[in-house]
């Protein structure tokens, strides 16, 4: 057992001791208002494409806590609309926004990446759901947010995703707060049932199912490893192996 957790503990903070160190050679702001908000042209321009689409998006956080952390988000458009919806959730006023951001733009200066990405009808008969499940979200009142652990933007993304499992997407090892289940043990399935979620108030936990494989959480973190589309999962560092 003092083997076991000795392994553990290497996997959790040696990954992590690697990306604060890369971290702190990266040119950064050092305000929010130094930071570059600006989009990125990381997704098709919406007035071109005619189709429907959904994307699950994520960028390194600002400050420090980007060496460990992203802030991730949801974007969809209707068939034949001309603009993007994007939905948030922040830590001031009332938290989950709607477009208050460019869809694609930077979060903090960092390029943001896409963890999944739905076109076509698919992608029209997942948006009801998502809409959906971002009305019913728990923690969208004034107040409703903390930075650790949780709820914050990660506990929003990954709880329309628990919602919506058609999306086929898991946030990364290193979206801290998305294992926030709420105060105290909680468990939660996902709605088709192929995925379970234990948490201690977000601090420790594991998920283990077809899309999560096997996950063991802590401190926000986790670690674990996808049999489906094989990776590892790597605290600090993100998804490591086939791309979703």
């Amino acid at each position: 057992m003092r083997i076991f957790l000795a392994c553990l503990a290497l996997l959790f903070f040696l990954p992590i001791g690697t990306a604060t160190a890369w971290w702190m050679t990266v040119d950064r702001p050092q305000s929010w208002h130094e930071a570059d908000w600006s989009g990125t042209d990381t997704l098709p321009d919406p007035g071109r494409n005619s189709d429907a689409a959904v994307y699950v998006m994520a960028a390194r956080t600002g400050g420090l806590k980007g060496a460990v952390s992203v802030h991730s988000w949801l974007v969809y458009k209707r068939a034949g609309a001309a603009a993007y919806t994007r939905y948030d959730k922040v830590g001031w006023g009332m938290p989950v926004r709607r477009n208050a951001y460019t869809a694609d733009a930077r979060w903090y200066s960092n390029r943001p990446f896409i963890i999944r990405a739905i076109r076509g009808h698919e992608a029209a008969s997942l948006i009801p759901a998502i809409e959906s499940a971002i009305a019913r979200y728990p923690h969208a009142g004034r107040g409703d947010y903390r930075t650790w652990p949780g709820p914050n933007s990660n506990t929003f993304v990954a709880h329309v995703l628990r919602a919506v499992p058609e999306i086929g997407a898991v946030l990364p090892p290193h979206a801290v707060g998305r294992d926030y289940l709420g105060a105290g043990p909680r468990a939660a399935v996902d709605r088709d049932a192929r995925d379970l979620h234990l948490s201690l108030h977000g601090l420790a936990g594991l998920s283990a199912g077809l899309r999560s494989g096997f996950e063991v959480h802590l401190l926000g973190q986790a670690i674990g490893i996808d049999v489906m589309r094989p990776a590892l999962k790597l605290p600090g560092i993100g998804r490591v192996g086939l791309a979703l």
